[in-house]
This record gives C-alpha cells, sequence and structure tokens, in this order.
C-alpha cells in the first residue's frame, strides 16, 4: 500500500550566542514539535567561545530537532573592550554566508515553513526571505522592553545628545516614563559601535509583520494593547 503521509513541516532556529538566547528558541522547538508536529534544526552560529553549554544543551533534545553548528568567527581584531552587544550582533553577521548555503539546503531537502530568530538574529531576515520564507522574532523579555525596541529609531531622530543626560523622562507607550539614565547599557554611548549595532537591530525589527511575543498578561497588559 502507497505511503501517502504528508512530510513533516520544518521549522528553521536561529540562536545568536548566549544560553539567554538559545534556551527560549530551545522550548520554542519542544512545543512545536510536541503539540504540533513540526521538526526543527538550528543554525547555530559561534563567536569562537567554548560551545560545550551550548552543545549539551541541543544534544539532549528529541530527534525531531537537529543542529547545524555554523564555523566559528575570528575576532581578533576587534578591541578587548568591544561591548558583548556588538560580539553577539558580529557572530551573526560574518556567519550570513554559511548560513545562507546551509539554510538552501534544508529548503531544498525539507518544506520549510518559517524561521525564528533571538533579537540579535535580525540579519539572518534576509536569509529567510531569500527563499520565500517569513521570519519571526521571539522575544520572552517585558512589553516594555519591546515598546522601547520599537521606539530606540525614533528617540535615535528625536534626541541627538546622550539619552543620560536628557532633562525629562522618556516617555514610551503604554509604559511608565523612564529616565535616559535607566534605559539600558548599549544605548548609554552612542558613539559605541554597540550602540549602532542595537540601532541597526530596532530598525530591522520594525520590518516584522508580527514577534512572538512571550508576557506576562496580568502585569504588562496596558503595554501590550499599546504595542
Amino acid at each position: 500500500m502507497e505511503n501517502t503521509q504528508e512530510p513533516r513541516l520544518q521549522v528553521a532556529m536561529v540562536p545568536t550566542p548566549g544560553m539567554g538566547h538559545l534556551i527560549p528558541l530551545v522550548e520554542l522547538a519542544k512545543r512545536l514539535v510536541h503539540h504540533h508536529n513540526f521538526v526543527v534544526t538550528f543554525f547555530v552560529p559561534s563567536d569562537g567561545s567554548s560551545m560545550k553549554p551550548q552543545k549539551q544543551l541541543l544534544q539532549s533534545l528529541p530527534n525531531s530537532i537537529s543542529t547545524i553548528f555554523l564555523p566559528p568567527v575570528c575576532f581578533d581584531d576587534l578591541p578587548k573592550d568591544v561591548k558583548v552587544e556588538t560580539r553577539i550582533v558580529l557572530s551573526l553577521t560574518c556567519s550570513i554566508p554559511n548560513l545562507r548555503d546551509s539554510f538552501k539546503a534544508l529548503t531544498e531537502s525539507t518544506r520549510v515553513v518559517v524561521m525564528v530568530v533571538d533579537l540579535f538574529g535580525v540579519d539572518a531576515f534576509d536569509v529567510a526571505r531569500e527563499f520565500g520564507i517569513e521570519p519571526y522574532i521571539l522575544f520572552p523579555s517585558t512589553a516594555m522592553v519591546l515598546s522601547l525596541i520599537f521606539h530606540i529609531p525614533k528617540l535615535d531622530e528625536m534626541f541627538a545628545d546622550e539619552y543620560r543626560y536628557l532633562p525629562e523622562p522618556v516617555k514610551l507607550p503604554g509604559c511608565v516614563p523612564v529616565q535616559g539614565i535607566d534605559l539600558i547599557d548599549p544605548i548609554q554611548d552612542k558613539k559605541n559601535i554597540a550602540y549602532q549595532a542595537v540601532l541597526s537591530i530596532c530598525k530591522g525589527s520594525e520590518s516584522l509583520t508580527s514577534p512572538f511575543v512571550k508576557v506576562s498578561a496580568t502585569l504588562s497588559s496596558f503595554s501590550n494593547k499599546a504595542i
């Protein structure tokens, strides 16, 4: 008797370096596999540091979740005091050619329906769209931080000075006003390349149809509606 079973749909996930970026995507992957019968492939870039914790976690997952480790990136030419956000972003940016080749091979052998990245993974959007795949961001933080992410490009246009010097609190939709000095650390120095990296991420996020958002419905309901 001929087997007419449809092939399982494939989800691609691209976590940038750091266990805090990988673990939420792993939890989403397990739910997609167990509750919706997807298969998942992780494409993991590396900044050259030890990947032992990431490998231990990924190797413990069900067979329906597989992993492709991209070649590590060399950062010997970066200053020693470079901010971690810069290393994270560049790890993916410099891995795009390898990601494209691996992703192309996956699309040729399976039916890929979506790509999911973490907040630092927006550089992978072009790869997904090149193959007609819709990209999403998994955002497991608070609605207030998400509101800030969406509005950093506007704040950049509004204020030429450093945010910590602003005389009035910054007003974000659905959120209590925040003093500029209390905004996230990577945007506190506009001359640092980390600021430009975060700004680029935020501008890339503007192109999303919708992010996957996991926030407290009770504590963040007003902020969610404002977003």
